[in-house]
């Protein structure tokens, strides 16, 4: 089995963040680990409040793991301040062969802000080079770049313009735009490949970018090439929030065992 590692903040909701990803990595069949990069107070309405761990933690996380258990992919999520940034920037330029997704996350889908505005270019110079794949959803890639980004061909400028700032791959994910299907992009510097699936009509989709990333980082892990990974993550993530669930007054968390169980916890073929 292959062990693969979060870095990230903790949803006490339990949908998205470090919750989410080891979920993904269980069902995906990879052995998740964690290292904590914040605790959040959050719901499905909303994150109210956050706590960042202190960088010395954060990367005591990190060393503890690596001098004992061999990683075989690494996925970044939510990196609050410049000061963690430096500090996994320093750590992973130690380990230049890992694989790693970056999913700049920057504010929740309630609009709470996860990533300090002085902390931006800090992602954009240190942590997007190091990436083998980075997956900015629409908004992030605004941020990124500071430009709008309003169709498919804005995405595909726009990932050509991110590919450029250092990661092997840029996954520009659509669900942000409108339209019947959603769809994602990935460049590989020279040819772009598409993943497009149909809207589901659910608001249960907290964590989905989270879950995604996850499902990428796992695929990787386990040898599939980046494409192929994409395209497995996607159809996960498809069947994950066709399955989708509500557990409180906001958007709900996908399911991220759906191969496994139904929603009454019966267990499939049983």
């Amino acid at each position: 089995m292959k062990h693969v590692i979060t870095i990230a903040g903790s949803d006490s909701s339990g949908g998205a963040g470090i919750q989410a990803d080891l979920k993904t990595f269980s069902a995906l069949g990879v052995f998740g680990m964690s290292a904590i990069t914040a605790v959040t107070a959050q719901s499905t309405r909303g994150v109210f409040a956050v706590n960042n761990i202190p960088s010395e933690i954060i990367l005591k996380q990190l060393e503890v793991i690596f001098e004992d258990i061999e990683v075989d992919g690494l996925k970044i999520g939510m990196v609050s301040n410049t000061e963690t940034i430096s500090t996994l920037t320093s750590f992973l330029k130690k380990h230049p062969n890992l694989p790693i997704v970056l999913d700049p996350v920057m504010i929740s889908k309630s609009g709470f802000h996860l990533l300090e505005s002085k902390a931006e270019s800090a992602l954009i110079k240190m942590l997007i080079p190091l990436a083998t794949l980075v997956t900015p959803n629409i908004p992030e890639a605004e941020v990124i770049l500071q430009e709008k980004i309003s169709s498919v061909s804005d995405m595909k400028k726009a990932g050509e313009k991110i590919h450029k700032l250092g990661p092997k791959y840029v996954l520009m994910k659509g669900g942000h735009l409108e339209g019947q299907c959603s769809t994602d992009l990935l460049f590989d510097g020279k040819t772009w490949h598409e993943f497009s699936t149909k809207r589901m009509p659910t608001k249960n989709t907290h964590g989905t970018g989270c879950t995604l990333s996850a499902a990428i980082c796992a695929n990787i892990a386990k040898g599939h090439s980046i494409e192929d990974s994409v395209a497995m993550a996607k159809d996960y993530v498809t069947k994950a929030i066709k399955w989708s669930f509500s557990i409180g007054q906001g958007p709900g968390p996908l399911h991220h065992f759906h191969a496994f169980y139904n929603l009454e916890g019966q267990v499939h073929n049983s």
